[in-house]
């Protein structure tokens, strides 16, 4: 009996429970979600605006049109704010007194990315994402044929070239042409040659000391590119267009000029050697000349003046 009686009283308590159960859901699934009960949290640490809370808001009106708590599915909601191009992840979850929570990073762009005629932003992750018409995010502007397994390796060197308050103010965008990159400079048209993207740390530090060094003390027209792509040597190159380079270029086109000049004198150094070829091959034909009188019947006709010679001898003695 006493069993009985247990099992009695866990059964009706177990009924009670379920029924105060289905009535605090009934009435939570009944509760309105106003606009106090929504909170949209943005947790990126760098603050952007490609999406605001309001955007938010009139997503989650429109996934649910009745406002009520039962009527809302909380990951079709999750899956639509995470599908939007300028958002990185999105949590969403409610309380139990019906208070909607979204919690929200957004992607910051790591540089903007200007190629094959598209603008498009690519945060530190590699990943393209749309530019806004509303907002514009303040970044390093890149441009030329970048493959998308480079841009990680991009937005590395853009976040060290962050990091240094002298490169920040220095380097204002990148270019790309066939494989090596150049960064573009706001002192000066030139630019800074620094070929593939490794070792990135180290050319930058031996640009920085060039630079503070030597490149400080001078015209910032006076070169059109500085090149730092070459391991342990910085090549620069004059800008023809800046005058007072003329003097070194006309230096250099002299030097350049005598390069002939040395090639002409060698000439006859080698002339007396083709004379002296000549006449090697002359002096052999001159010799068939001789055995001819020799061979031939003809000179036996020479013996009458040496027949003659003595016979003067003769008459002067």
């Amino acid at each position: 009996m006493k069993n009985k009686y247990r099992i009695l009283k866990i059964a009706v308590t177990v009924i009670i429970l379920g029924l105060l159960l289905s009535f605090s859901l009934k009435r939570f699934s009944g509760q309105k979600i106003t606009d106090n009960k929504i909170s949209v949290k943005m947790n990126e640490k760098t603050p952007v605006y490609f999406i605001d809370e309001k955007d938010i808001r009139e997503i989650v009106k429109k996934e649910n049109p009745s406002g009520k708590v039962g009527d809302l599915n909380i990951p079709v909601l999750e899956k639509k704010i995470n599908a939007l191009p300028a958002v990185d992840s999105a949590n969403v979850y409610l309380n139990l007194n019906g208070k909607l929570y979204l919690d929200i990073k957004q992607r910051v762009p790591a540089f903007r990315l200007n190629k094959d005629g598209r603008d498009f932003y690519v945060d530190e992750k590699g990943t393209e994402f749309p530019i806004s018409k509303t907002y514009s995010h303040p970044c390093m502007l890149v441009t030329g044929s970048v493959k998308p397994d480079e841009y990680e390796k991009l937005a590395e060197l853009v976040k060290k070239i962050d990091k240094d308050d002298f490169s920040k103010k220095f380097f204002i965008g990148i270019s790309k042409s066939k494989d090596s990159y150049n960064l573009l400079t706001s002192d000066g048209n030139y630019k800074v040659e620094i070929g593939d993207l490794d070792n990135i740390e180290f050319k930058v530090k031996g640009l920085k000391t060039f630079v503070e060094k030597y490149l400080v003390f001078q015209d910032p027209q006076k070169y059109s590119m500085v090149s730092v792509k070459y391991q342990n040597q910085i090549v620069t190159t004059l800008n023809p267009y800046f005058k007072e380079n003329d003097s070194i270029l006309k230096a250099g086109n002299k030097e350049l000029a005598k390069t002939p000049v040395l090639a002409a004198a060698k000439k006859p150094e080698i002339l007396p050697k083709t004379a002296d070829t000549k006449k090697a091959k002359t002096s052999p034909a001159k010799a068939k000349e001789k055995p001819k009188p020799k061979a031939a019947a003809k000179p036996k006709e020479t013996k009458k003046p040496t027949a003659a010679k003595p016979k003067a001898k003769v008459k002067i003695e």
